[in-house]
């Protein structure tokens, strides 16, 4: 889901798509933060080396 949200934000808007698709803007988000700041996830996500933020 994150992939297509990724694929079409830009043409349709991330709280547009997220509306008809069941995730949260916030989680969106919060996925996205984390995936260019490592820093900002969990300790257990660091340390498992196929955890995916």
């Amino acid at each position: 889901m994150i992939a297509f949200i990724d694929d079409h934000r830009g043409a349709h808007g991330v709280e547009p798509i997220c509306k008809v698709l069941p995730i949260a803007p916030s989680t969106y988000h919060d996925h996205v933060a984390k995936r260019a700041d490592p820093e900002k996830l969990s300790s257990r996500a660091k340390r498992d080396p196929d955890a995916e933020a």
